[in-house]
């Protein structure tokens, strides 16, 4: 293998894959050099070591050029996403660094705290990433608290109030705690009609996408009323309440202004000259081609870019489970490298170059 690199390999921009014996797909990489990274690997001095541990399982390489580093990091991702090789699920830690906030599926959804998404349920609704899963966790809780959302386990059967003809008069069981003292709705129990608890959600959803203020504004009037009643430590627990709340608006209010910045288009000049055109919208790479050169290119880049962006979009900061690996990538890419935004374009005056 090491006398294949050597012989073959060049130092551009590219992707490369670790296959077993028996041709599964054991690794995918990238590298801006890939001649250079892929020697790297036989230089590796303990047998711990993450590059001696994927060539363990290696019986040949194989690679393809990009045009640019940027072209091999969104290749790179699309691979893992299609292949899933158990080297890279096994090593990937990059999720670990965020967290999400996930509306799972009707009939009663819940808010969810998680490291990453499956993106397996498109009925499942994700918004993020966050930094902070604990404090995150936290908040959560509260607004999950405050509107009265379910947090039982995914496979406890909802008896919404209204389907009587389906499940019989419901059961009213100390079995949901949280029903009990009052901090749920009680889909479980037959505690809440199906358009009550859908009203939470709504609500739910309306916080996040910054349109309502949801629970506040009852929580800081029972706080006030509970100091004028002298009943401090309910006050004060009540504040420590709307503080997370608080906190967690403002997390979304930062999050959506990144979310509706990378919208643009991206023109990344490849290793040899070559320009490449992405047309990026919400984080998301919606349309790319090399940089169109005749008039008749022009006019179909115009035209597709006029696609990506002319729709009108509700201003939302919830990111369909399909999308969040590449929200990340970009999102990562332009901290690190912000010089790259100089490069970038706005819709309509994209279309006009």
């Amino acid at each position: 293998m090491r006398a294949h690199v050597r012989a073959n390999a060049a130092d551009r921009p590219g992707v490369y894959r670790m296959l077993s014996a028996d041709g599964e797909i054991v690794y995918v990489g990238k590298s801006k050099q890939v001649r250079s990274r892929l020697l790297s690997y036989f230089r590796c001095e303990y047998p711990e070591e993450k590059g001696a541990r994927i060539l363990r399982e290696a019986r040949s390489i194989d690679w393809e050029y990009c045009p640019s580093e940027f072209a091999a990091l969104v290749t790179e991702l699309r691979l893992i996403k299609r292949l899933r090789p158990r080297y890279n699920v096994m090593m990937k830690a990059d999720a670990r660094h965020y967290a999400f906030i996930k509306m799972s599926a009707p009939p009663a959804p819940k808010l969810v705290v998680v490291r990453t998404a499956s993106g397996t349920d498109h009925t499942e609704t994700y918004y993020g990433p966050f930094h902070g899963a604990r404090q995150l966790e936290e908040a959560t809780r509260e607004l999950s608290d405050a509107l009265g959302l379910r947090d039982c386990a995914k496979d406890v059967p909802m008896r919404f109030s209204d389907q009587g003809e389906l499940f019989g008069a419901p059961q009213r069981t100390p079995g949901c705690i949280r029903f009990e003292i009052g901090k749920c709705l009680g889909p479980c129990v037959g505690g809440t009609s199906i358009a009550q608890y859908g009203e939470r959600v709504r609500l739910a959803r309306a916080f996040f996408d910054g349109t309502d203020d949801g629970p506040l504004g009852s929580i800081s009037e029972a706080m006030r009323d509970a100091s004028e009643r002298l009943q401090f430590e309910r006050a004060a627990a009540l504040r420590d309440k709307l503080k997370r709340l608080e906190s967690l608006r403002d997390q979304f209010g930062r999050l959506r202004f990144a979310v509706e910045t990378l919208s643009f288009v991206y023109t990344v000049r490849g290793w040899d000259g070559s320009r490449h055109v992405y047309a990026i919208r919400r984080g998301c790479i919606r349309a790319e081609r090399s940089a169109p050169r005749t008039a008749g290119e022009r006019r179909e880049w115009r035209d597709l870019v006029r696609g990506v962006f002319a729709p009108k979009q509700k201003a939302t900061l919830a990111v369909p489970a399909h999308e969040i690996d590449e929200l990340q990538l970009l999102s990562s890419w332009f901290r690190r490298f912000p010089v790259e935004l100089k490069r970038t374009s706005q819709w309509p005056a994209s279309c006009t170059a």
